[in-house]
C-alpha cells in the first residue's frame, strides 16, 4: 500500500495544477487519472482541440474573404478533412505529453486508473488501495443531454463527438446558444455547414451582459447562423443517418421540426462524480449535483476535498486550475485566496467575447450607481488595419469611485485584451489608473484605454 500526502482525483486542469502546485510545496502527491492521456476533459475533447478547429477554419475564411483585398492572389484552399483533424489530434498530444514531462519534473505520480473512495484517507484505483491524508477530488463535469434526445456521437452528438465527425455535415442543428454550441457552431459555418441554433431563452449566452449579446448575436448571423430562440427542445429521432429535433415555441406554444445531418447537444454540463462512492461516504451534495465545501475546499467528511467542475461556481478550466493551486496551498498550511470576482470568461468565435466582473443587468438590480466608459474597434487602426473594426469595448466603473466594476469586450483578441482589465480590478484600480497607463500604438490594446478614458472625459478616437 503506497502512501501519499496528498492525492488529487483527476487530471484535469484543476487536478493537474493542484498536483503540481502541491509537489512544488513538498508534499508527496500522487494523481488518479483514467484516461489514456492527462489533461482532462479540457486538453483531450474540449479547451484546447476545439481552438485549434477554431484556429484552422477562422484561417479558411480569412483566405476565402480577405486574402484577395491583401493582394495575397490566388485560390482559397479547399478543406482536407482527415488533415485538420490530424492537426487537431497533433495539438492535443502536443499539450497531454507535455503534463506527462510536468509531472515527472515535479515527482507526482500518475496512478493509472478509476479511483473510489472507500473510506476517508483511502483511494482504491484497480485492485490497489492507495492512503492519503488528503483526498482532492477534481473529477470535473460531463455533457449534459435532455429527455427525449439521445447521444450517439454519431448524428446527435456532444461537443466530443462534434471534434471527430467522420465528414464535414452539410446541415448542422445546435441545442443551446451557450459557448460551446456558438464556437462548434461557428467552425462548422465557416466550413460551410447550414447551421442553425435553437435555444430555450429569448437571448443568447445566458449571464452575457445585454448589450454584448445582441451584438454578438448580429455578428454570428452575418456569418450565417441562424437562430430560434425561446424554443423548447422536446426530442430528437435519427432515421436513415438524420436527426429531426422537434421543439415548441414558448410564445405560443407552436410544435415545429427541423432535420439535419448533425444535431450538436451543447445543453451545458453536469459534475462527473459517479463510481466515487461519495454517497456511502456520506459526503453532502447540492441539489444540483455539485459537492458542498467550505471556503476552503473541504467536504462535510475530514480530509476529503473538492474544488473545479464538482464544485458550485462557473465550469471554468481557469477556475479550476486557480482553486487547484489554492487547495494545494491550503494543505500544506498557507492562507490562499481565489477572487470569484475577478474570474474572466471568454468566447474564442471570432471575434472574441470576453467579459469580467459585472454587468450593466447586475449592477441595475442592486442599484448601484455607475458610469460607462465604450470605445468601438471601428476606431482602433491596427483592428481596421486587420479587418477586425466590428465590436466594442466596454467598462462599467463605480459613479463615484471610479473604481473598476466590470468589463465587456467584443473584437480582436477579446480573450487576450481582458486581462489588463483582470489585473487592474485585481488591485482596486479606478478607471482613470487604465487611462492614464500609455499603451502602444497600434495595438487592439488601445481601445481599452480609449473605452477607459470614456468613463472620464471621453476617448479621444471616437
Amino acid at each position: 500500500m503506497s502512501s501519499y500526502d496528498v492525492i488529487f482525483i483527476g487530471a484535469g486542469p484543476g487536478g493537474y495544477v493542484g498536483a503540481i502546485r502541491a509537489a512544488q510545496l513538498g508534499l508527496k502527491v500522487g494523481c488518479v487519472e483514467g484516461r489514456e492521456t492527462l489533461g482532462g476533459t479540457c486538453l483531450n475533447v474540449g479547451c484546447i482541440p476545439s481552438k485549434a478547429m477554431l484556429h484552422a477554419t477562422h484561417m479558411l475564411h480569412e483566405a476565402e474573404h480577405n486574402f484577395a483585398t491583401m493582394g495575397l492572389k490566388g485560390k482559397a484552399p479547399s478543406v482536407d478533412w482527415k488533415q485538420m483533424l490530424s492537426y487537431k489530434d497533433d495539438t492535443i498530444a502536443q499539450n497531454t505529453g507535455g503534463i506527462e514531462f510536468l509531472f515527472e519534473k515535479n515527482k507526482v505520480d500518475w496512478i493509472k486508473g478509476w479511483a473510489t473512495i472507500p473510506e476517508a484517507g483511502k483511494v482504491k484505483v484497480g485492485d490497489d488501495v492507495h492512503e492519503a491524508k488528503h483526498i482532492v477530488i477534481a473529477s470535473g463535469s460531463q455533457a449534459a443531454s435532455l429527455p427525449g434526445v439521445e447521444v450517439d456521437e454519431k448524428t446527435v452528438v456532444t461537443s466530443t463527438g462534434a471534434l471527430e465527425l467522420g465528414k464535414i455535415p452539410k446541415t448542422m442543428v445546435v441545442i443551446g446558444a451557450g459557448v460551446i454550441g456558438l464556437e462548434l457552431g461557428s467552425v462548422y459555418a465557416r466550413l460551410g455547414a447550414d447551421v442553425s441554433v435553437i435555444e430555450y431563452l429569448d437571448a443568447i449566452t445566458p449571464g452575457m451582459d445585454a448589450e454584448v449579446a445582441r451584438q454578438f448575436q448580429k455578428m454570428l448571423t452575418k456569418q450565417g447562423l441562424k437562430f430560434t430562440l425561446g424554443a423548447a427542445v422536446q426530442g430528437v429521432t435519427v432515421k436513415g443517418g438524420k436527426a429531426t429535433v422537434t421543439y415548441k415555441l414558448r410564445k405560443d406554444d407552436s410544435e415545429e421540426t427541423i432535420t439535419a445531418d448533425t444535431v450538436l447537444v451543447a445543453t451545458g454540463r453536469k459534475p462527473y462524480t459517479e463510481g466515487l462512492g461519495l454517497k456511502e461516504l456520506g459526503v453532502e451534495m447540492t441539489e444540483r449535483g455539485q459537492i458542498k465545501t467550505d471556503s476552503k475546499y473541504a467536504t462535510n467528511v475530514p480530509g476529503i476535498y473538492a474544488i473545479g467542475d464538482t464544485i458550485a461556481g462557473p465550469m471554468l478550466a481557469h477556475k479550476a486550475e486557480d482553486e487547484g493551486m489554492a487547495v494545494a496551498e491550503g494543505i500544506a498550511g498557507q492562507h490562499p485566496h481565489v477572487n470569484y470576482n475577478v474570474i474572466p470568461g471568454v468566447i474564442y468565435t471570432h471575434p472574441e467575447v470576453a467579459n469580467v466582473g459585472a454587468t450593466e443587468e447586475m449592477l441595475k438590480e442592486e442599484g448601484r450607481a455607475y458610469k460607462v466608459g465604450k470605445f468601438p474597434f471601428m476606431g482602433n487602426a491596427r483592428a481596421k488595419a486587420n479587418f477586425s473594426g466590428e465590436g466594442f469595448v466596454k467598462i462599467l466603473a463605480d459613479k463615484e469611485t471610479d473604481r473598476i466594476l466590470g468589463a465587456h469586450i467584443i473584437g480582436p483578441m477579446a480573450g487576450d485584451l481582458i486581462h489588463e482589465i483582470c489585473v487592474a480590478m485585481e488591485f482596486g484600480a479606478a478607471a482613470e489608473d487604465l487611462a492614464r497607463t500609455c499603451h502602444a500604438h497600434p495595438t487592439y490594446s488601445e481601445a481599452v484605454r480609449e473605452a477607459a478614458l470614456a468613463c472620464g472625459d471621453g476617448a479621444i478616437h471616437a
